[in-house]
């Protein structure tokens, strides 16, 4: 086993152990439709093993940023067509990253839809919206009643999602977003059977992923978490607590047979980690590169010392369109320009240069 072999997840065959991170580039437009400059830009990274899109929006209400893409209309799913047809002409395999932003939005994002969260308990600090920052509001604290309509718009997501000619999709539960707001105890203070344990709080994560699941099979969903990252407001800074919560999720979905779980966390082969990784039972994701930059040595040893089965890699995928090639002939890499990740147009985002070898 090796970095550049091949591994199964679920129903996706990979040709090799490298993952492209979701990384948010808001290149969508405000009617949050992928157009050809997307579908260039993941077009040129199908030589990784797997692709998981940048968030996509299962509802307007899950809106996080201008610019993103969403999967809700037929326009948008007519432009991630094109850009999944893209992928599969150079071999590739993509997913979506079905993502609600819960409270991390405000309404001048959303278009006017509510902001929901578990509780009605605001983000410090202001957000990017169409008309400038804003504060956070305090998001509507959905109601049990409500519950069942938002599982539902994973559900609709996910199926659009397969719809347009994606391999599968990845639910979001991290990096303080709706789902990691249930997980959190400082974003999730219901005193219903949503909230207070750690077996409450991961209630409605499990209930997400069964329905979609169901809805489009096992073998296409995976589910991306980030214990302790503590970003966004999305605190967990109990290790006991963070412990419990997220063995109550994993031991809940191991049984469903998922294509994988992918972690991001600092300390990817620590306990914590590696227990969850026990607990799940089936193919596993580390990403450890938030903080730092991934190395090639790193991701490596990740497979080389059997941390994951794959690596999820972020920045050096953005700046090197054939980071397999790189890597795998220990090439220098081209360094992201940071000032362009969240901007507009090429530059940036298809005008990172190819090894001459590799093209």
């Amino acid at each position: 086993m090796s970095l550049f072999s091949t591994v199964t997840l679920g129903d996706l065959a990979l040709r090799n152990r490298l993952v492209m991170a979701p990384l948010t580039r808001v290149r969508s437009g405000p009617e949050g439709i992928p157009g050809p400059l997307v579908a260039e830009h993941y077009r040129q990274r199908a030589s990784l093993g797997l692709i998981v899109s940048e968030g996509t929006y299962p509802s307007h209400a899950g809106q996080g940023f201008p610019g993103q893409p969403g999967l809700v209309t037929d326009e948008q799913l007519a432009g991630w067509k094109a850009v999944t047809e893209a992928v599969h002409a150079e071999g590739g395999l993509i997913v979506a990253q079905v993502m609600h932003a819960g409270r991390v939005t405000h309404e001048a994002t959303t278009g006017g839809h509510e902001v929901v969260g578990p509780s009605a308990i605001a983000i410090e600090g202001e957000t990017r919206t169409y008309e400038g920052k804003k504060p956070y509001p305090v998001p509507h604290a959905l109601t049990t009643d409500e519950l069942p309509s938002v599982i539902e718009e994973f559900v609709r997501g996910s199926r659009n999602a397969i719809a347009a000619g994606f391999d599968g999709v990845e639910i979001h539960s991290a990096n303080g977003y709706l789902l990691h707001e249930f997980l959190s105890p400082a974003s999730n203070q219901r005193d219903d059977a949503y909230g207070g344990s750690p077996e409450n709080r991961a209630r409605f994560v499990a209930e997400v992923v069964e329905a979609v699941a169901d809805a489009i099979g096992a073998g296409r969903v995976g589910i991306r978490i980030s214990p302790e990252h503590n970003i966004q407001d999305a605190l967990e800074t109990d290790p006991a607590d963070v412990r419990a919560t997220y063995r109550a999720l994993v031991d809940r979905i191991a049984p469903l047979g998922l294509s994988y779980l992918s972690v991001l966390h600092k300390d990817p082969a620590g306990e914590l980690v590696q227990d969850l990784r026990s607990a799940f039972g089936g193919p596993f994701l580390v990403n450890s590169g938030f903080g730092e930059i991934t190395t090639r040595d790193e991701a490596l040893a990740i497979v080389d010392d059997n941390v994951g089965d794959a690596v999820v890699v972020g920045r050096p995928a953005i700046a090197n369109p054939d980071l397999v090639y790189r890597w795998k002939e220990d090439l220098p890499l081209n360094t992201p320009d940071q000032s362009t990740f969240y901007s507009s147009g090429a530059e940036g985002y298809t005008d990172y240069p190819f090894a001459t070898a590799a093209r």
